[in-house]
């Protein structure tokens, strides 16, 4: 264990607080306890605090690390393995339902809308001994890269207050940075996993197309997908185990569940090719230098790191990234709020707006065709190479409150609309990809910058690997914000 303190306990890793467990060094009712009170002392009001959660479960929490306790003693007595989560706490982002919970998306529209089920992610965490003690915000049908809506209010970063933890789950990424959970579930289609991941600290992963279940209609939208945030590239490959594999309400998921990812071996011998820029991104300069940073330490890591570039500009990637949505997300965005306009931002109408415009200059057969163009161009790039390496975000943050509507001004130029600012929906458009965000240094506004590990299609081995290299650098990330 790293800490027996209050916050210590609070900030240990999955790893470290199932060791403990096991040894009985420390409950689960330890950490548990240690997590409410950094969320009682420090997530504050949904304006100036961090407000990481819509709902807590503290009591149906406390009961249950008090069954996982019990569990474990007699695991000990009887010679037994526990689950694999057993008594860590996971906090879910608010779209993965609970059964008889409130299911509202950040919608007025949903207001006191219930789950009548379980999402597949929480029946398997709760089937793996996970403990539920909270549930993350994110931006209105998580359709943004900053998380604030008019129902739950502004989502800020622990590192700095006046920035956003991204979006779209920007609460997850916030309460594992604040020493609130061990674990937290997440989702994304254009970068909401890896873009709070990168702001926070954090590690998060997108998994290839499938391989974690989610809910009809919209777990067919080839772009999309759940996943596992943790602090550790080690805790995220555990819940991406116990998250991932077939489930009969989703039949495009796939693979074997609860199998642990074997991701050892070091980098020595890899080929990794290193994009700082993707095409065209205007990628701040501490950003550049924390992405090549990385690569130099693979390399002495005996990794041959080879700069490349792709055929690509934040153009492009808008104009097929929205004529995908304009057939699909807008869509689906309007039926939800249909006659309920007038009580959405104006940001969720200007999406519906942009997607509905690309639909009219791009039919889905042309969507299918941009799409194949930018997979083919990530191919040759990636060809006879294990990974791409390349930064999480452009920028070095976003504003807490920013809505951006005009789009976003970096000091190389100023982009038609806020999320070419974000490297991630290329790796959505190819969405067989593996991908691992983990941290990669420090900006000088002491918010955290992240970079991306992208594997071929469906090799989730080998980013881990990566992933796990990378964090062994020293001196990428100080102490996480309140952490003694």
């Amino acid at each position: 264990m790293t800490s027996t303190t209050a916050t210590g306990l609070a900030y240990l890793s999955a790893g470290e607080a199932l060791d403990a467990f096991r040894k009985l060094e420390c409950s689960p009712r330890d950490v548990l306890e240690a997590q409410i009170s950094e969320i009682d002392a420090r997530n504050g009001d949904t304006t100036t605090g961090i407000n990481a959660f819509t709902e807590t479960m503290f009591d149906t929490a406390r009961s249950a690390a008090r069954h996982a306790e019990n569990e474990y003693a007699r695991c000990a007595a009887d010679g037994e393995t526990p689950p694999a989560l057993l008594g860590l706490t996971v906090a879910t982002k608010e779209k993965h339902g609970i059964a008889g919970h409130r299911l509202e998306y950040g919608l007025e529209a949903k207001r006191g809308h219930l789950a009548d089920g379980d999402h597949p992610v929480v029946q398997r965490i709760r089937a793996a001994g996970g403990i539920i003690h909270g549930r993350t915000t994110s931006p209105e049908f998580s359709c943004a890269t900053v998380t604030h809506s008019p129902m739950w209010g502004v989502t800020r970063n622990p590192w700095n207050p006046q920035t956003s933890p991204g979006g779209s789950s920007g609460g997850a990424g916030a309460a594992l940075a604040a020493g609130f959970t061990t674990l937290a579930t997440a989702s994304d289609i254009a970068g909401s996993t890896r873009i709070p991941a990168g702001f926070t600290g954090v590690v998060g992963y997108k998994a290839p197309f499938g391989r974690v279940p989610g809910l009809p209609p919209l777990a067919a939208d080839w772009y999309r997908g759940d996943g596992p945030m943790g602090r550790t590239v080690a805790d995220v490959a555990l819940l991406a185990a116990v998250m991932s594999g077939r489930h009969p309400v989703d039949h495009d998921s796939w693979g074997p569940n609860g199998r642990p990812i074997d991701f050892g071996g070091g980098v020595a011998g890899l080929r990794i090719v290193l994009s700082v820029r993707l095409g065209d991104y205007p990628v701040a300069p501490e950003i550049v230098a924390n992405t090549r940073a990385v690569g130099d330490a693979l390399a002495a890591a005996g990794a041959e790191v080879v700069d490349v570039d792709l055929p690509w500009t934040t153009e492009l990637i808008r104009e097929t990234s929205f004529a995908h949505f304009g057939h699909i997300l807008g869509p689906a965005v309007a039926r939800e709020i249909a006659g309920t306009e007038d009580r959405v931002s104006a940001y969720l109408r200007r999406i519906i707006a942009d997607a509905g415009a690309a639909a009219q200059r791009y039919s889905l057969v042309d969507s299918l065709a941009m799409d194949a163009r930018m997979r083919g161009d990530l191919a040759a790039a990636m060809d006879g190479a294990d990974v791409l390496l390349c930064p999480t975000s452009a920028v070095t943050s976003l504003s807490a409150d920013g809505d951006y509507l005009d789009g976003i001004d970096t000091p190389e130029r100023h982009l038609t609309h806020y999320w070419e600012s974000h490297m991630t929906v290329p790796f959505n458009v190819a969405n067989a990809c593996p991908v691992l965000s983990v941290p990669s240094g420090m900006s000088d506004e002491g918010v955290p910058t992240g970079v991306q590990v992208v594997g071929h299609p469906n090799d989730e081995a080998m980013v881990f690997r990566v992933a796990q290299a990378i964090e062994s650098v020293p001196g990428l990330l100080p102490a996480y914000p309140g952490r003694d």
